[in-house]
């Protein structure tokens, strides 16, 4: 968007400075004339200055004078630091630093839930859904940790929410371990937030997603959990998977309970533990629900804050008058002649 400059967009940062205009006028009319009694200096182009014999200055006098006088009002203001100022710019909204961490471990890919009228497995309904969350969510720096066997970083706390949502969308199954390491992933949450911490942010959140239970990992949930609460972390857990499914075999159709693993007491006590709560996800519309009350659980901030970019434009000026003292300077040089 083009910005175009004019007047009201510049300001003088010391207008004070303007005071010093009249100095050379003050020091010529109010300092006593210099005694030149005995031997006097040789001065170049004294005779064009001074006119002793009654005669106006020459031309070349007259123009060294103008220029003195255009290169005083050039330094005081660049003295006046002159700045435009531009649009104003809406600043991102001091919100929360929150981060999702996402299970990819094997079991995800269990096909019980429904999107858009398709059966779909559990991984492509939380992207559907977390997509959305994090679209409403403007103003808060979000973060993505994935965690199957290991828990690693996908994207770092940022405010860019359209590359959380881009990077998210390429979450694989498995790409981390067929295995679930709750207590990790908690762990990497703490340490990615103390390493971001700023003082624009003083809400951290948590938002775990798994459906299953802790195999794997250094660390366990119980440790992880005693590590949030010291971080000052809340942890939202959500324990996503349906209650029951009909599995079709060579001996027919059966129901079974594709969340018998999900450790719910685990995932209660941790968000307990650190002020946050515990969710049961068993469809897309229940998961939809459950990002909504997070929402209204966590707020975010609507209070926006706006920002003029300035420019500083005291060298133009500054320039401009060293060039023309270089003129001067010059155009004063006597020069000489060979015989």
């Amino acid at each position: 968007m083009a910005t175009s400059l004019s007047l009201t967009s510049i300001s003088l940062e010391f207008l004070w400075a303007l005071l010093l205009l009249p100095l050379p006028l003050l020091v010529r009319f109010w300092m006593p004339p210099v005694s030149q009694s005995g031997n006097v200096a040789w001065v170049p182009f004294a005779s064009e200055l001074e006119a002793g014999d009654g005669t106006k200055p020459t031309s070349g006098s007259s123009l060294r004078l103008a220029l003195a006088v255009i290169t005083w009002l050039l330094l005081v203001l660049a003295a006046a630091r002159p700045e435009w100022q531009g649009d104003a710019v809406e600043l991102p909204v001091s919100g929360r630093d929150l981060l999702l961490a996402v299970d990819i471990s094997g079991s995800m890919q269990t096909q019980d839930f429904v999107l858009s009228g398709r059966q779909t497995d559990r991984l492509t309904a939380t992207k559907a859904v977390a997509n959305a969350f994090i679209k409403r969510r403007e103003g808060d720096r979000i973060g993505l940790i994935l965690f199957g066997s290991k828990a690693y970083v996908q994207t770092p706390l940022t405010f860019d929410r359209d590359t959380v949502s881009i990077l998210m969308n390429e979450a694989v199954i498995g790409l981390a371990g067929e295995e679930t390491a709750i207590g990790d992933a908690i762990g990497l949450a703490v340490k990615r937030l103390k390493q971001g911490e700023t003082a624009a942010s003083t809400d951290q959140v948590l938002i775990l997603l798994t459906d299953g239970v802790n195999t794997a990992g250094v660390v366990s949930p119980d440790q992880a959990a005693e590590l949030a609460v010291k971080a000052g972390l809340t942890i939202y857990t959500i324990g996503i998977g349906a209650d029951a499914m009909i599995v079709r075999s060579f001996f027919g159709n059966r129901q079974v309970n594709p969340s018998a693993q999900l450790d719910e007491k685990t995932l209660t006590q941790i968000a307990e533990l650190t002020g946050g709560k515990y969710f049961r996800a068993r469809d897309t519309e229940a998961l939809q629900q459950i990002y909504r009350i997070i929402d209204k659980l966590e707020p975010v901030e609507k209070d926006a804050q706006m920002f003029r970019p300035r420019h500083a434009l005291f060298m133009w000026p500054l320039g401009l008058a060293l060039m023309l003292t270089a003129g001067l300077l010059l155009s004063m040089t006597p020069v000489v002649r060979r015989r």
